[in-house]
């Protein structure tokens, strides 16, 4: 994980995006139900003693430009080949080194609708990097390969990706990102990153970036009774960020780097109120600087959430009103409302309405986006700020809409506070379930 690189915004305007609870789902078949397998824990060390031995093979490292990295590239690749996948490695170049993303695709599923898993494979250049990343590399790997084991065939589209140079500024996600045509980004409904999934004093971190994304995380964990907090200490700064600035939906999931636990969270989760990785970025991050626990339980979650987003069951049931016509938002002008008309709901709205967002504007930080009743009123679904330095809103929101009647004109309105900014509403839809 890079702790330094910050947050950029990326002005793209006019990309119509479908999120990860947009569009029609075809029906899920019975494999499409079946739950995810376990991970074999076994499986995922055995990867990173692997890398470990790459690293010690090659001055103790696997960084951007150097052999250790090229040889855990050509580790991982000779893999999913092996596996059937479609893969290719894709060159860029970084302070003067050449670097490399590796990009797997499993045959298969929507290409309209792209789910994509990742991990940052370089390490610094002090150390093996076996927390940092090989932990969520190996995760990620071994999800891919159980994906092949098992013959898993869903509805969307399966991509998996390990990234170089992550540790200079997340320069291998950016390129990729920057190099993908907007019609390819409009069709990834989601993007999971995993930045050190199994930290010696661990805790439990959730991305809260995309609302169903997160859901699919907390959801899992909570079914197996471990609590988990919002990731922050490394927000923004892992290649997750890349695709967020662009609109993508992202989650994930992080154990903890160089900040200290809490007293309350050595309470919740165990180990000592020291740093949740004590060899980050340093020579010790070895196979001995890892929680098997940890990386159990959130290899599991990654297969669990890769089975989950991909399989379309993700949309909730129910019935679906929508408007996709575009609707202009002035800058720093007048509210502007997307209308649909609700018919034949009985009663009031439920209390989990899903509101479907689909925004596309060039800063997010200016927007006001509220759900208003047919009554008139309103439900704040987002206080964007200037920290929402991203551009385009593409979500799902749920509203406790209970006190409302269903039928009548719903609106998704929008307002920009600010000058300099372009964008439009492209797509607005209630779920009643």
């Amino acid at each position: 994980m890079n702790l330094s690189a910050r947050r950029r915004a990326l002005a793209v305007a006019g990309i119509a995006l479908t999120g990860l609870l947009a569009g029609a789902v075809p029906a899920a078949t019975a494999q499409e139900d079946a739950a995810a397998p376990d991970i074999p824990i076994a499986n995922v060390k055995q990867h990173l003693t692997d890398l470990q031995s790459i690293a010690t093979a090659n001055g103790g490292n696997r960084a951007h430009g150097r052999a250790g990295y090229k040889a855990s590239i050509d580790f991982v690749k000779a893999k999913l080949d092996a596996a059937g996948y479609t893969t290719r490695l894709q060159q860029f170049t970084s302070s003067g080194a050449t670097g490399y993303n590796l990009i797997a695709d499993w045959p298969g599923g929507d290409a309209n609708q792209v789910v994509m898993a990742g991990a940052h494979l370089d390490s610094v250049s002090s150390g093996p990097g076996i927390n940092d990343n090989g932990s969520g590399s190996a995760a990620v790997l071994e999800t891919a390969l159980a994906v092949a084991r098992t013959g898993y065939q869903p509805s969307k589209h399966l991509r998996f990706a390990w990234w170089g140079a992550e540790e200079l500024g997340l320069v291998g996600s950016k390129y990729y990102v920057n190099n993908l045509p907007s019609t390819d980004r409009a069709k990834i409904s989601g993007y999971l990153n995993f930045d050190m999934i199994g930290s010696p004093n661990p805790g439990y971190f959730v991305y809260d970036d995309d609302p169903a994304i997160e859901k699919t995380f907390k959801d899992y964990f909570t079914g197996i009774g471990v609590p988990t907090e919002i990731e922050t200490e490394g927000d923004g700064r892992s290649d997750h960020a890349s695709f967020k600035n662009v609109g993508i939906p992202v989650g994930g999931l992080f154990t903890g780097a160089s900040r200290t636990k809490t007293s309350a969270q050595v309470q919740k989760w165990g180990g000592t109120a020291t740093a949740f990785d004590r060899c980050y970025h340093s020579s010790c991050d070895t196979t001995a600087n890892i929680n098997d626990t940890a990386l159990n339980r959130n290899s599991d979650a990654i297969a669990h959430a890769v089975w989950s987003l991909s399989s379309g069951t993700t949309t909730p049931p129910g019935t679906v009103f929508e408007n996709t016509s575009d609707v202009s938002v002035p800058d720093n002008g007048a509210a502007v409302t997307s209308s649909v008309n609700v018919t034949g709901i009985p009663g009031n709205a439920p209390s989990n309405l899903a509101v479907g967002v689909d925004i596309v504007h060039t800063y997010r930080g200016d927007l006001v986006v509220d759900l208003v009743a047919p009554d008139g009123t309103v439900y704040n679904l987002k206080p964007f700020s200037s920290s929402d330095s991203a551009d385009n809103v593409r979500t799902t929101y749920t509203v406790n809409a209970s006190a409302e009647v269903a039928n009548g004109t719903w609106g998704l309105r929008v307002q920009d506070r600010a000058a300099y900014d372009t964008g439009y509403i492209s797509g607005f839809k209630l779920t009643f379930s």
